[in-house]
């Protein structure tokens, strides 16, 4: 168990810090950076299966076509989730992909209460029902449907599911997503290279080696958060799942506010308060639960 939290803390904390690598490469196109994230993703993940020699699992799903439609099914839910969030951050609107994966530790306790049957404890419960009235209250101070944040919640908590029930592990799973997602990722960037719209063939013409290094660079830095999440949601409930998604949200809410200089209203601070006191609440049963038990 606590394994499983360190490993999933650590890559929420490392999704919370993404949007400063995202506006390093904000003049290249949010669709175009998810290319090469899963291009170089698989480049990383495939050199790291070479040095431990990993192979035996793809033989393995000639036999299991169910495994490989639910890879195919995170996979899509995975390149989703990419996009909207690049374009996001992009375009200056990390609020609103902070307020996504807000809601999302919700998607997750719903989800692990219907496909899991997982029964969050009644302390549990009131700090779910908390978090659900700050969502709700930033929600209302929006004063539109929060696309952004919906599109986000949803995609990541259904990935989250497959990833956790997956018959492959974490570094095996990623490397069949990418290689899912590759060819699309190969013939999309060689029509924009060949044609010259591609950010690679503008930053060869002018000399820009820092975007070059930006772009090959997500390949770990997209491949290792991911391998974290996927070792911990295998290992902890969802419930425990979601509530630590918070860390990285409250992250990207800091940066947009005293980095990014996005416009937030007061009111909606009392949104993010609820939010923080359930996360702590959550926690500290949690916690208290463990030394019972213990």
């Amino acid at each position: 168990m606590n394994r499983g939290i360190i490993y999933a803390a650590l890559a929420y904390l490392a999704w919370g810090l993404f949007p400063l690598y995202f506006k390093q490469i904000a003049q290249v196109p949010s669709l175009e950076v998810v290319m090469h994230r899963t291009l170089w993703c698989l480049v990383f993940m495939l050199g790291i299966l070479a040095f431990t020699k990993r192979w035996a699992w793809l033989g393995e799903l000639r036999r299991t076509p169910k495994v490989l439609a639910a890879f195919m099914l995170s996979a899509l839910l995975l390149s989703v989730n990419w996009v909207v969030y690049v374009w996001a951050v992009q375009t200056d609107h990390v609020l609103d992909a902070s307020l996504g994966y807000f809601i999302n530790p919700l998607v997750n306790v719903g989800l692990g209460y219907v496909f899991l049957h997982e029964r969050p404890r009644r302390l549990q419960w009131a700090a779910v029902g908390m978090a659900a009235a700050g969502v709700l209250w930033l929600t209302l101070q929006t004063g539109r449907l929060p696309w952004v944040a919906l599109v986000l919640a949803i995609s990541f908590g259904f990935y989250g599911l497959l990833r956790k029930i997956a018959k492959l592990g974490a570094l095996e799973g990623l490397t069949l997503e990418t290689l899912l997602l590759a060819p699309i990722a190969v013939a999309a960037l060689g029509w924009w290279t060949w044609t010259g719209q591609s950010a690679i063939s503008a930053a060869v013409k002018q000399g820009e080696v820092a975007t070059m290094g930006w772009l090959l660079f997500a390949g770990p830095l997209t491949a290792i958060p991911l391998l974290l999440f996927a070792a911990g949601a295998r290992r902890i409930p969802m419930a425990t799942l979601g509530l630590l998604q918070y860390i990285s949200p409250s992250l990207q809410f800091m940066l947009g506010v005293w980095l990014f200089h996005e416009p937030l209203q007061a009111s909606r601070l009392l949104g993010f308060a609820l939010i923080w006191a359930a996360l702590l609440i959550y926690t500290l049963e949690s916690w208290l639960h463990t030394r019972r038990r213990g």
